[in-house]
């Protein structure tokens, strides 16, 4: 592909970290037909900044003071406090899990531990896409360090996980591609920090800072669309909201992650190419060409998903090979049964992410129930299981026997028994619920003003959970702070139907029962929507909730995964206790998707590894600390693996269950023998199968 063609001028905002010398003769990028705006690059001189930890180093993301932001402040501040929350949200930053010696900015890239603080100097640059990813901003950035080999140049994509902003992927694909002298190719996907106060009408610039919205026009993340009066009575009548992009951009932001991510490779190979111009008889052509450039797609969760169907719909050769962690993938569905074992096939997999969230979003508050001493189990409700019940949705006589029936039915959709002991965190976390509230109106592109459901964003007063404003400083540090999807940085799901009046999700007294069971209520609408059946009555949805389902299920068609990488080299790692994205649903049922797809061509390995989840965070707490290890130290290896691969034509290990050794009772710091390699040599009995209609899936 000629990244040359399409070439425009540009302004050029340059910003430094370091004095002007340190990058003297550089040339800044030029835009190409989908970038709008400003590219605003930055200079760090790894010593005083840096690209991997903004200064902080490798003690410094440990430490769990967050650095100071002033009262005032600057797009740095937020940068550093952006990093150091993004870093930790996804790493464990405590010696015991492995920081500082598995992994971690003091961990070279051979694996080993340097005694350093791995600050790593060079160039970012930062830039808006433009009308082709929709009418919403969507955020690129390309990281170049210093270390940049221009013999043997390579690009790894780092696409945030869920709905992060721009350094959401910095302490994985991030880390691992700069610690390897590669360019890093990140984008938000078009989720990112885009929170809009609707009070204020204002908005987030692309260095996190607040501004009126009419004043940032086209520059700010996101801006809902609303005339004025709207947003006024809107304001009047629900005050102290916010929208979110992600929820509330009316794109369906997923069905771009693939082009979101081929365009960040697209623009860093634009970086590279004005960074580092050819000379001689040859200047007028790129020097960096997807035939001379490494380019390795990456990521985790969403942004693993991201990379994945990046994969799947590139066209132009971009990509040379895929390694990816615990992908949200939502494979079509393919005619095969999963089997566990000796356990009964599974032929019903592959289900949507909303479609399984919504499930566990009507049933787990009473499930939790089943496990009353599981790690960060803060919020079971009996009143949920009462509630059910009296709506015919459980048929046992006592709450004990209802949490038990709910839990049945959550591993009958195809969720696993492994994960059931990490699900009660989960929802104390509010993750099915934010999931369930966040992709309901992605997918249905809804309006902020429909509060779908009667769910709302506010914070809320810790007594009564009544919407109030959110404190100035919460609000000045949210840009450093959010993950995308509330409940989050101080804003909070809200119950606009609730008993007394608009109410905090979990504290709401529900219409229909007049209990405080978690409302139910809004999780029933959530699973009608999905299903397009009232979930207590069996009828079909009729007029607007009838339409919004279909609305919804044609945002679902448009971000499914077909399975076919086009024969790319591509690595799968996934813990088999994931509480967020089911291995039926995901890995599993897109590793024999792709196998049907491709067949004997399918370049696809698939690692699943045991004792393992998706938030690694959660590991360095009591409960964790002792069971699970960190999926992440196998998002390394697939990388190395995959590097290998590509680098020297090492072969890829075959399927296989990696089986770890959890730390057990004291949990004592983590080792190798806690942590088995991905091997190349694998029993018999380790191997994952697929025989043309059952993916075999060792105990």
């Amino acid at each position: 592909m000629n990244h040359r063609r399409s070439l425009l001028g540009v302004l050029v905002c340059l910003s430094f970290a370091t004095p002007v010398a340190a990058i003297a003769g550089a040339k800044p990028p030029a835009i190409s037909r989908f970038l709008a705006g400003e590219v605003v690059v930055t200079a760090y001189d790894g010593v005083s900044d840096d690209l991997l930890t903004a200064g902080l180093g490798a003690s410094g993301l440990a430490n769990p003071v967050p650095p100071a932001v002033s009262s005032d402040p600057t797009g740095a501040e937020m940068r550093r406090l952006a990093i150091y929350n993004n870093y930790r949200a996804l790493v464990p930053t405590d010696a015991g899990n492995g920081y500082g010696v598995f992994f971690g900015p003091g961990v070279d890239a051979s694996g080993q531990p340097t005694g350093t603080e791995g600050l790593i100097a060079g160039e970012e640059y930062l830039v808006f896409a433009g009308p082709r990813s929709g009418k919403v901003n969507v955020t690129l950035m390309v990281q170049v360090p210093d270390s940049f080999d221009e013999a043997a140049p390579c690009i790894i994509t780092a696409p945030s996980s869920g709905s992060r902003g721009i350094y959401g992927a910095i302490g994985t694909a991030g880390e691992w591609g700069l610690k390897h002298g590669c360019a890093v190719a990140y984008t938000d996907k078009g989720t990112g920090i885009g929170a809009y106060d609707l009070d204020a009408d204002e908005a987030l610039s692309i260095d996190g800072l607040w501004s009126p919205a009419d004043a940032l026009g086209k520059d700010s993340i996101f801006t809902a669309r609303m005339s004025e009066p709207q947003r006024a009575a809107f304001a009047s009548e629900f005050p102290y909201r916010f929208a979110f992009k992600h929820a509330h951009s009316k794109q369906n932001p997923e069905k771009d992650w693939g082009r979101n991510v081929l365009q960040s490779i697209e623009f860093a190979f634009h970086v590279l190419n004005e960074k580092f111009p050819p000379s001689g008889k040859h200047r007028k052509a790129p020097r960096f060409t997807p035939e001379n450039t490494l380019v390795i797609a990456s990521s985790v969760s969403n942004g693993g998903g991201a990379s994945v169907r990046a994969a799947e719909q590139d066209r132009y050769g971009l990509i040379d090979g895929v390694a990816v962690s615990e992908p949200n993938v939502n494979p079509v569905k393919a005619d095969f049964a999963i089997v566990q074992g000796a356990n009964a096939p599974i032929t019903e997999h592959s289900r949507s992410l909303f479609d399984y969230t919504t499930l566990i979003n009507v049933y787990q508050g009473c499930a939790s129930l089943t496990l009353p001493t599981a790690p960060f189990n803060f919020a079971p409700s009996a009143n949920a299981c009462t509630s059910l019940a009296e709506k015919g949705l459980l048929a046992a006589g006592t709450t004990e026997a209802q949490a038990l029936e709910a839990q049945q039915i959550i591993n009958a959709y195809g969720w696993n028994p492994e994960q059931n002991a990490v699900q009660p965190s989960h929802w104390f976390l509010n993750v099915p619920q934010s999931i369930s509230v966040t992709y309901a109106n992605a997918y249905g592109r809804a309006d902020v003003r429909a509060n779908l459901c009667d769910y709302s964003l506010a914070a809320t007063d810790a007594a009564t959970g009544a919407p109030v404003p959110l404190s100035p400083t919460a609000k000045l540090l949210l840009f450093g702070t959010a993950n995308g999807i509330p409940p989050s940085a101080g804003v909070n799901l809200v119950n606009n139907a609730a008993v007394g009046g608009a109410t905090e999700n979990r504290l709401s007294v529900s219409a229909s029962s007049g209990r405080a069971d978690q409302n139910l209520d809004g999780a029933l609408c959530l699973r009608a929507l999905a299903t397009g059946v009232d979930p207590v009555t069996g009828e079909r949805l009729r007029g607007k909730d009838r339409a919004m389902h279909r609305h919804i299920m044609k945002g679902i068609r448009d971000i499914r995964a077909s399975g076919d990488l086009g024969g790319k080299p591509a690595v799968f790692v996934t813990g088999r206790n994931d509480a967020i994205l089911p291995i039926n649903h995901t890995s599993r049922g897109y590793y024999g998707l792709n196998q049907t797809v491709e067949g004997a061509h399918s370049q696809l390995h698939y690692y699943e590894v045991t004792n393992a989840h998706h938030l690694d965070i959660l590991n360095a707490f009591p409960g964790f600390a002792e069971q699970y290890v960190p999926l992440h130290h196998y998002l390394f290896q697939a990388l190395d693996l995959m590097w290998a691969h590509l680098k020297t034509g090492a072969p890829l290990p075959p399927s296989q269950v990696v089986r770890t050794v959890p730390r057990g009772t004291g949990a004592p710091a983590i080792t190798d023998a806690n942590l088995p390699p991905i091997a190349d040599a694998v029993p018999v009995s380790d191997l994952i199968r697929f025989d043309g209609s059952t993916l075999f899936v060792p105990e």
